[in-house]
Parts: structure tokens; C-alpha cells; sequence
């Protein structure tokens, strides 16, 4: 008996465990019902209860199956406090007190100070329990009586008597045979009895022998009637009704009478008792636990009222935050496609061969004509910080966007301004004279005005136009104007070959502290998420608990258990290591290029600074004729569009409500026109963008972008007429989108 309550030990800790978290009142019935079914769960002996109104006899009944006049027992309703009959070695009452005081007497007669109603009806309020000991073999096979409170005279009793039923495992209800099931009883029977899972019950009709002998076979009809709609669950070959007369029969037993009371119906009732609960101790789980799985039910649906509110808050933010980072994610691969394009067109332009191919014969040039620097800043450093813009506007768009890091200007410092040592005039040159003598270091500007600066500029652009395999060695033929020539276009390619060097040097470093600019991190959780989050965690562990131990004890359940809610991690950003991305390209820039027009002539250089520059945040590019270009611009303006987008997105109410709940403008319902000036508006934007009416927003925007990259201005900078039809167009195109995207919104 002990191993049995020993294996639900498990189960009753599950059921406090969620009574617990239910934070339930200590009146409330639920948290009663749970604590007598722990109780009962826990109990190793087998409990009987007599139950019924008060004088129906059930102390009688009691005194008579024990042989003596144990329980108190008189005309009016005596029984107090739920009286507990156990086995000892002789006859003793123990009583405790709320206050903790334990009252230990030989004898009952203690009982009837403390275990029966006062004057006034009422019981004690002092008592928490009473025990009474008896030396009878019965109760010596852990068998346990329980003398209930007489139901039907005050609330306070039936509360009493409600929450010790649960925690019995035999019910003898008693019944009047002179008024025979009662309103009360009946719905007694029904809400204390079977509603909770309470089957194990037997019948027992008193006062029989006070009807008159043709009434009697009436009654017996009508407790047959009553006893079989019951459905009682006990041992198959067993009725749940007796008739037992219970005043002779504990006269008879006092006398010692056997005739009587085997006439009074007592023997019958006796024996049949001790072989129900003999049957029913040994299978003690099919009694207790469907009273369990009644309280266990209400358990399950108090703790999903709590669990589900606050699992549907923990996902909606959990979702959100999801959304967020979505977005963001979305907004951060948007603006490094951007910027991996911007540094790209940057790179490639530092690479030595297109510097060279693109500026270095304007630059040998100006250098001839002494006019280097202004060449210099008009037009190198222009083109470099308009790509260094470029560069620069993704990593303010992701500064606005993210909040991480601010990002550093790039700056790719222009080598110093290159000087020429002109090598002396040979004494024989008369064709191509002036006069006055050659400075050197001078500077050979001064002769453009003569015959020798003509000759020099020209070899210059024949030199750089020819292909000469070999530049190093020394023609029998060669002009002085040809050997300056060749100085300027050597000083001019070493000066683009140290551009070219430090440049993708600088870039490439630049690259990776733009890593720390585009990146985001997920914001904490709040705190009363938080708070919300283990709360919910403790919910549903003991849901889960109590589920699994129902299980366990085979006990069916319409519930199924909750998957963990994971624990909130803030998004950070993958970790990357530390690689250089364009080792190739610098191992080719850091190896000295062999030019093809060096010369043994040295060159003049002072050591290389920076032409320093502070950008502000890159303003828009200027318009390019060129179509590739202008094909980029327009593709980083459909990236700047989607990403103020997405900005615009994150900061509505919608999407602060839902994610789910956001809809782009592409897909939303047009606004119909109220007025005719404003339907005839409309036709004709439709009209102008090469549309019918009734497209989507997509659609829209789609035939105003293939518009502006067929009309762009730009297309057509060397065709003035048509580029003022151009911007005429232009112009019709952006006031019928703008038409239209406020129809959509």
C-alpha cells in the first residue's frame, strides 16, 4: 500500500506545482479539490465515506458496522466535523486545533465536545481534524471510515462534505427509505458524484423497517430504479444497493443478537463490503484516478487561459522583431550591392592601365605646358572625388539607417605635382633652335610658342599613339624633341603608377572599416517581455509536467503538450575573419610596371603627400552622357527608392501592428476619382505612360522607369535639339507618375 502512493508522489507534486502558478484563492474550489485529491492520492489506506442528509443515520450505520456506540449519535443533526475511524490497539480519540495544539483522549467521549454541533447548529471553527482509533479487524486491513457532516442543513457542512468525497475511495450513500431521493440529493448525486469522477458508490436504504409492509415492496422498486440508472463502477457480480434497518442493527449488534442483525439487513451489507474493497484495494488505480483527471482537466484549462494570452504577445513580438531585421537585412544587402558597385567603378578606375589610357596623354600635356596642376585639379582630383563620393553615399545611407558606426571620409591623396629635368640641348640641333639657352629644371612651357614646344607636344601624342615595342632602346635617330617627349610621358606614368599604388592601397583598407558601418544589431528585450517570457516558460514546463505524469499514470487528457518558446537573442552580426579581399589586385599594383617609354632620365620628384579633402555626404552624380554610367545611376536610384522604401515601412503604425499587416503600395486598391476634371487627369497620365487604365502600381512604376531610361536628358548632351525635346518629355513623364502614385496611395 505504501509503494502505490509512492508512485503517484510524482504526479501530486505536478498537481501543486500548477495550482501553484495558478495563484488560485484559498477558498476557491478548484485549489480545495486539488489539495484532497493530493491528499488522497498520498493516503495508503482505503477510505470509506457514509454521506447523506443529516438524521438519516450515518453515524448509526457507522457505530453499528464497529460494534459499539463509537460516534455520537442523537435525534437532531450531531456530527460537527468529518470524523476519520482508524485502526489502533485500542479505543483513543486525537484532535488537532488550527492553532496547532494536538488533544489526545482514551475513549470518544471527548468527541462530544468537540466533534458535534453546538446550540446553534454550528461547528466548530477551532478544529482541522478528528481521529478516532478502534481496535476492530476491519479497519486493521488499512481500512478507514469516514463520518461525514449531515448535508442539507448549512452551506459551511456541505462545503465540508463536497471536499472530502473526492478524497475517498468508496462513497455509502444513505438513504431515507420514508423520503426517498430528494432535489437535494439528486443534485448531489449528480454535481458532487459523477460530475467528478466519483463512481464508486453503494446504496443503502434506511428506515425500511419503518414502513408498513405493502409500502416496503413500492420502495424496494424505487431504490432498484435509482441504484441501476446510477452506473456504479464497482467489482462485476456486486450490487450498488442494500437495505439496512441501522438503529436494530446496532441494537442487535450491542446485544450480540446474530438473527438480528442479519434481519436488519447488516451481515448482508458487511460481507459484501469487505469483498468490494477487498477487490477494489487491489486495484486501487482504476478508483482513484478518474477523480484525478477530472481536477487535472480544469487544471489544464485554467493554465491554457493563462499561457495562451501571453504565448500570442511573445510571438507577436518575437515576430516583429523578425520583420525588423528582415528588413534591415534587406536594406543592409540593398545598400552593399550599392556600394560594392560604387567601389568597383572606383577601382577599376585606379587601376594603372585605365589611368593611363584615360588621362595620360591630357596629363603629358599639361605637363609639357607647365600647366600640370591646374590639369591636376580640374580634372583627376574632380573625377576622384566624385567616385569617392559615390563610394561614400552608401555608408551614409547606411548610417541613417542603421545607427552603428559614422563612417570616415575616404580620401585617396593625389601624389605631389611630378617636375622634369630637361637633358641638354645637343650643339648640332639647328632645325629646331631658338634662341636663348635652356633652363634646366625650367620647365620647357616657354618654348611652346616656338618650333620645339610644337615638336614636343606632337612627339608626345605620337609616342603615347604608338605602339612601341621597344621603349628602352636608344634610336640612332632621336630628336632632342623626342627625348623630352619621352621624359614627360615616363614622369606622367610614374606619377599615375604611385596614384595607382597608394590608391587601391587606401581603398582596400577603407573597404573593411566600411564592415563595421554596414551592420545592425537587434535591439534588447524589453524588460516586461522579458519578465512575460519566463513566466510563460514556468506555464507551460508544469503544463507539460503535469501532462506527462498524467500520462505516466495512464490517464487520458484532450490536451497536447507546448513546444518550448525559445528564449529571445538579439540579432548581432555574423562574425567575419579578417581577410583582404583584393590581394590580387594589389600584388599587381605593388609590382613596379615597366614602362614603355622610361628612360634612363631621372625623374624629379619630391616625396608623395596627400591633397587633403573633407567630402560632405555624396551629393547626387552629375549627369554622364555615357550610357554604362548612366545606366549605374539608374540602378542606384531603384536602390535608393527601395531602401527609403523600407525606411518609410519601418516607421508606420502598420508595421509597428504587424509585419503581416503591411502591404506596399504595389499592391494596394487605386482610389477612385470623384470629380470629371479628375478621371479625365488620370486617363491621360495612363495615356502618356503607354498604359490602359486598371493596371497595378507595378506596372506603373515599371513603365516609368523603362520612360526615364529611354528619355533620360543625359542620353542626349551632344544633340541639343533633341535634348530639349528630351526634357519636354521628360517632363509629362514625371507629372503623370506623380499623378498616379498619389491615385494609388
Amino acid at each position: 500500500m505504501q509503494k502505490q502512493s509512492e508512485d503517484y508522489q510524482d504526479l501530486v507534486n505536478a498537481l501543486k506545482s500548477a495550482s501553484a502558478l495558478l495563484n488560485l484563492e484559498r477558498k476557491s474550489q478548484l485549489y480545495q479539490d486539488i489539495n484532497a485529491i493530493s491528499n488522497y492520492l498520498t493516503n495508503p489506506n482505503f477510505q470509506i465515506a457514509v454521506f447523506g442528509p443529516f438524521n438519516h443515520g450515518k453515524s448509526t450505520l457507522l457505530n453499528a458496522i464497529l460494534g459499539n456506540r463509537t460516534l455520537p449519535i442523537d435525534l437532531i443533526p450531531t456530527t460537527g466535523a468529518a470524523i476519520t475511524v482508524k485502526y489502533g490497539t485500542d479505543l483513543r480519540t486525537r484532535i488537532m486545533l488550527r492553532d496547532g495544539t494536538e488533544i489526545y483522549r482514551s475513549g470518544t467521549e471527548i468527541l462530544q465536545q468537540y466533534a458535534i454541533l453546538d446550540g446553534n447548529r454550528q461547528m466548530r471553527q477551532d478544529v482541522i481534524s478528528v481521529e478516532v482509533f478502534c481496535p476492530h479487524p476491519f479497519l486493521e486491513r488499512g481500512i478507514e471510515l469516514l463520518d461525514l457532516p449531515g448535508t442539507n442543513d448549512r452551506e459551511e457542512q456541505d462545503s465540508l462534505v463536497r471536499d472530502r468525497l473526492l478524497s475517498t475511495d468508496l462513497v455509502v450513500q444513505l438513504l431515507d427509505a420514508r423520503k426517498l431521493m430528494t432535489l437535494g440529493e439528486r443534485e448531489n448525486l449528480r454535481d458532487w458524484l459523477l460530475d467528478r469522477g466519483i463512481k464508486t458508490v453503494i446504496f443503502v436504504a434506511n428506515f425500511i423497517n419503518l414502513l408498513e409492509p405493502e409500502e416496503q415492496q413500492q420502495v424496494q422498486n424505487r431504490l432498484l430504479f435509482v441504484a441501476e440508472s446510477f452506473r456504479a463502477e464497482l467489482p462485476p457480480g456486486f450490487s450498488n444497493l442494500y437495505r439496512v434497518d441501522a438503529l436494530p442493527a446496532l441494537r442487535a449488534r450491542l446485544k450480540g443478537d446474530a438473527a438480528a442483525a442479519t434481519s436488519s439487513g447488516l451481515a448482508t451489507f458487511e460481507a459484501a463490503l469487505q469483498n468490494i474493497v477487498g477487490i477494489l484495494q487491489q486495484n486501487r488505480g482504476d478508483v482513484r484516478l478518474p477523480r484525478v483527471q477530472a481536477i487535472a482537466s480544469q487544471i489544464q484549462l485554467n493554465l491554457k487561459a493563462k499561457i495562451d494570452p501571453i504565448l500570442s504577445e511573445i510571438n507577436s513580438f518575437d515576430e516583429k522583431q523578425k520583420a525588423k531585421v528582415e528588413v534591415k537585412q534587406k536594406a543592409a544587402n540593398l545598400i552593399q550591392q550599392g556600394l560594392n558597385t560604387s567601389i568597383s567603378e572606383l577601382r577599376n578606375w585606379l587601376d594603372l592601365s585605365n589611368l593611363l589610357r584615360k588621362y595620360q596623354t591630357d596629363a603629358t600635356v599639361a605637363l609639357a605646358e607647365n600647366n600640370f596642376k591646374t590639369w591636376q585639379i580640374g580634372t583627376l582630383k574632380k573625377d576622384l572625388m566624385e567616385l569617392q563620393r559615390s563610394v561614400m553615399k552608401w555608408l551614409y545611407q547606411a548610417y541613417e539607417f542603421f545607427r552603428e558606426e559614422r563612417p570616415e571620409d575616404l580620401l585617396i591623396s593625389l601624389p605631389i605635382e611630378p617636375q622634369i629635368t630637361l637633358p641638354p640641348k645637343p650643339s648640332n640641333s639647328n632645325d629646331l633652335s631658338e634662341p636663348g639657352a635652356i633652363a634646366v629644371g625650367g620647365g620647357i612651357g616657354w618654348l611652346l610658342g616656338g618650333p620645339v614646344g610644337a615638336a614636343v607636344v606632337g612627339s608626345i601624342s605620337y609616342l603615347l599613339n604608338k605602339n612601341i615595342q621597344d621603349s628602352e632602346e636608344k634610336s640612332a635617330k632621336e630628336t632632342y624633341h623626342q627625348q623630352v617627349a619621352k621624359i614627360c610621358i615616363a614622369t606622367t606614368e610614374d606619377y599615375f603608377s604611385r596614384l595607382s599604388n597608394q590608391g587601391l592601397s587606401v581603398l582596400a583598407e577603407y573597404e573593411q572599416k566600411t564592415k563595421k558601418v554596414i551592420r545592425f544589431t537587434g535591439c534588447q528585450e524589453p524588460p516586461e517581455i522579458a519578465n512575460k517570457r519566463k513566466n510563460l516558460q514556468g506555464l507551460q514546463n508544469s503544463f507539460n509536467q503535469l501532462l506527462q505524469e498524467l500520462t505516466k499514470a495512464k490517464i487520458s487528457s484532450n490536451y497536447q503538450p507546448y513546444r518550448e518558446t525559445p528564449k529571445y537573442t538579439a540579432y548581432s552580426p555574423p562574425v567575419e575573419k579578417e581577410q583582404r579581399s583584393y590581394s590580387k589586385v594589389e600584388e599587381r599594383v605593388n609590382v613596379s610596371a615597366s614602362s614603355t617609354y622610361r628612360t634612363s632620365a631621372t625623374s624629379q620628384t619630391s616625396s608623395t603627400h596627400r591633397v587633403s579633402a573633407s567630402p560632405p555626404p555624396p551629393p547626387k552624380a552629375s549627369p554622364s552622357p555615357n550610357p554604362a554610367e548612366l545606366e549605374t545611376k539608374f540602378r542606384n536610384w531603384e536602390l535608393d527608392e527601395e531602401i527609403a522604401r523600407m525606411k518609410a515601412e519601418m516607421r508606420s503604425p502598420g508595421f509597428q501592428a504587424n509585419k503581416q499587416q503591411n502591404t506596399s503600395q504595389s499592391n494596394k486598391s487605386p482610389q477612385q476619382p470623384k470629380t470629371q476634371a479628375e478621371k479625365d487627369k488620370i486617363t491621360r497620365a495612363y495615356t502618356i505612360l503607354g498604359l490602359q487604365p486598371g493596371v497595378s502600381f507595378t506596372e506603373v512604376k515599371q513603365a516609368y522607369k523603362t520612360l526615364v531610361k529611354k528619355w533620360h536628358p543625359d542620353l542626349f548632351v551632344a544633340k541639343p535639339q533633341l535634348q530639349q525635346q528630351a526634357q519636354e518629355k521628360m517632363r509629362l513623364v514625371n507629372e503623370a507618375y506623380t499623378i498616379l502614385a498619389e491615385k494609388f496611395q
